[in-house]
């Protein structure tokens, strides 16, 4: 019991650890990218970290198996580097026994991916894309910043205001900069407006009006010397109207009880990505056992890079299986099961390789022996 509680707590440790690293590195890349597309004025900024706890559980399913299999390769390979695992294995401490105790560990790992997998993930999933669809019904001035440029997400239209109320209903030192297109799509030159003061206007019909005042409009196109000025008192523009949605359509945020009930491939796919992961867990446990296992003169980090590489080779595969599942190219029996059927058979030739081939190697020692005797 004791040696069991002390591996449990050297993996337990090394997998918090490596997970919380992994968390870090993934969430900074995310947070970036969100970050400029607020800047951009695509996001509201406000919203920010809420997007990032809706996130998080999807990270979370899909860092804690790695963590796991790291956790174990880096804490087994420290015991086998210090001689601990020796002196355990002096007082009969096989593989199979080691891997029976760190399926504890691996359960609880499995049991925490189950439950991000099959229900928290969804729902975050779920509000995450409610709240993107929020932020598509918001105009332009929704998320206008004063002193800054903003473009719209097509590109074709640039705003600036030196001041806005709190309201955002008044704005003063208004330029707008907008590309003209034909019916056919090509560029027909810009406008340029510039005023002094502006404010929002919404008419019954639901249309938004930015009426402008005291200002000059320019047309013309770049590079050449055919401007046209028109100074204006009181100028309207209407505002293009956001495409607001309530439909929530990623596969991601479909809930599991929904999927259990369909029959066509992308849900049955989504439904077997999702059993997949805390099954995941347990296979790379099978793996990462026996790869811990180093030389100490060798170093711990020897297997290091193969066993990612592995690792790697089942996530790569797996992907690939449920886009090929998506598309109708795999029957729905047969599915991702293979994938960790053939990481199932590797595990269990890499757990009892090394015991084979010591047994193998005393027959051959005892039969060199006999022949010389």
């Amino acid at each position: 019991m004791i040696v069991f509680r002390y591996l449990s707590r050297e993996v337990m440790l090394t997998l918090s650890a490596v997970s919380a690293v992994l968390l870090v590195i993934i969430m900074s890349g995310r947070f970036i990218k969100y970050l400029a597309q607020a800047a951009a004025g695509q996001l509201d900024p406000g919203s920010l970290f809420l997007i990032m706890g809706y996130r998080l559980p999807g990270f979370m399913q899909l860092i804690l198996p790695l963590g796991l299999f790291l956790g174990i390769l880096l804490a087994y390979g420290r015991l086998y580097l210090e001689s601990e695992m020796t002196v355990l294995s002096a007082t009969g401490m096989s593989q199979q026994r080691l891997l029976r105790m760190t399926l504890f560990p691996a359960t609880l790992v499995a049991l925490a991916v189950a439950w991000l997998s099959l229900s928290l993930a969804p729902q975050g999933a779920n509000q995450f894309q409610l709240l993107l669809n929020k932020q598509d019904a918001l105009t332009e001035f929704d998320t206008l910043e004063p002193g800054r440029f903003q473009a719209l997400r097509d590109g074709t239209r640039v705003t600036y205001t030196e001041s806005l109320t709190d309201d955002r209903v008044n704005l003063g030192g208004v330029f707008i900069s907008q590309k003209n297109l034909g019916s056919d799509q090509k560029d027909r030159g810009i406008s340029v407006l510039v005023a002094e003061k502006g404010r929002q206007e919404v008419h019954s019909d639901g249309n938004r009006y930015l009426i402008l005042h005291n200002g000059y409009r320019y047309d013309g196109s770049p590079g050449q010397a055919d401007y046209r000025a028109i100074k204006y008192d009181t100028y309207g523009v209407l505002l293009p109207k956001p495409d607001a949605s309530d439909e929530v359509t990623d596969r991601d945020a479909i809930p599991t009880s929904t999927l259990l009930s369909a029959d066509d491939e992308r849900s049955r796919a989504e439904l077997q990505w999702r059993i997949s992961l805390p099954l995941l867990v347990f296979i790379v446990t099978l793996m990462a056992v026996p790869l811990s296992r180093v030389n100490p003169r060798q170093g711990r980090f020897l297997k290091l890079l193969p066993a990612i590489l592995l690792y790697m080779a089942y996530l790569t595969i797996l992907i690939a299986a449920r886009g090929a599942l998506e598309k109708g190219k795999i029957p729905p029996a047969l599915g991702l099961w293979w994938v960790h059927g053939i990481f199932l058979f590797i595990g269990l030739g890499l757990l009892y390789w090394e015991p084979l081939r010591l047994k193998l190697a005393s027959r051959r020692s005892a039969a060199l022996e006999v022949a010389r005797g």
